[in-house]
């Protein structure tokens, strides 16, 4: 056993080569935290290591992993909340000199600094699934598989029925944070010519989140089994990036008024307020 640094919502447990990250399961701990429960993180898989003030007599020791060493980083792309940083411990003052030795000690040890070149991190492992605005997602350790949901999917959607996806066809994940308005989770496919432009909404590779439905703590561990299980097969040819399209691309009536009316029921329920369904009722309805 190494030298232990205990925090608010963690504790660091530092060995020769790796830290483990112990984290707590109080009600007050963040769900993302809960969920990941614990994880080994080798010192190769670290960049650097800095101590800061933090707020009301406490000081924050974080990590900062290299670039593609840690499928959960990779796939949350710098959406985090500062709060749901698994990297960041907060600490009591009076174990300010404690947490700087430890920093110190571990400093010397970070000789890469540069991309890694495969995941150094554990992702979540299989099976894991979530519920989504329109359907529910879920992943074997081999395919990833989108079951749409009556009241919330779009008719395109509907048409094109449930989805199966292989890990062997894909070539990584787009996920878009359930914290902002509206958030996805896009399969991207191995190949460079596949179209990944279709709004989340009509594409029948991507789940649309919403107010209750994809959390982070579900849907990012999620996308970083996924996209740990696409790296794991290797090397794979560089995905365009998803060209936004612009609220005057024409869309299915049925569609807009299948949306309005979940949108209605959210209301309803409390889980979207008065403005914010205002504003994206209008949204919707400009794009008739």
């Amino acid at each position: 056993m190494g030298d232990v640094l205990a925090g608010f919502h963690a504790t660091w447990e530092f060995d020769s080569d790796s830290v483990l990250i112990r984290y707590e399961r109080g009600i007050r701990t963040p769900k993302l935290f809960q969920v990941l429960g614990e994880r080994r993180v080798p010192v190769s898989a670290l960049a650097g290591v800095t101590l800061s003030p933090g707020r009301r007599g406490s000081v924050v020791l974080r990590a900062r992993p290299r670039p593609g060493a840690d499928p959960l980083v990779e796939a949350a792309a710098g959406q985090l909340k500062e709060h749901s940083d698994p990297y960041r411990l907060v600490v009591p003052a009076e174990r300010a000199r404690l947490a700087e030795e430890y920093a110190g000690d571990l400093r010397p040890r970070l000789t890469e600094t540069g991309p890694a070149e495969h995941h150094l991190v554990d992702a979540p492992e299989a099976p894991l699934h979530f519920k989504a605005y329109d359907g529910k997602a879920s992943f074997d350790g081999t395919s990833v598989h989108f079951r749409w949901s009556r009241t919330g999917a779009s008719s395109a959607k509907w048409k094109a029925g449930d989805q199966s996806f292989r890990i062997a066809d894909l070539g990584g994940v787009e996920w878009h944070s359930p914290e902002a308005f509206e958030g996805h989770l896009r399969l991207l496919h191995r190949s460079p010519a596949a179209d990944g432009s279709a709004r989340p909404d009509q594409d029948p590779a991507t789940v649309v989140f919403g107010r209750g439905y994809g959390p982070v703590h579900e849907s990012l561990p999620f996308a970083a089994a996924v996209l740990a299980a696409v790296r794991a097969r290797g090397p794979v040819a560089a995905v365009p990036a998803a060209v936004p399209t612009g609220p005057s691309r024409r869309r299915d009536p049925a569609d807009i008024a299948e949306r309005i009316r979940h949108l209605g029921e959210l209301h309803l329920a409390g889980l979207v307020t008065d403005e914010e369904f205002s504003l994206k009722k209008a949204e919707l309805l400009a794009e008739l």
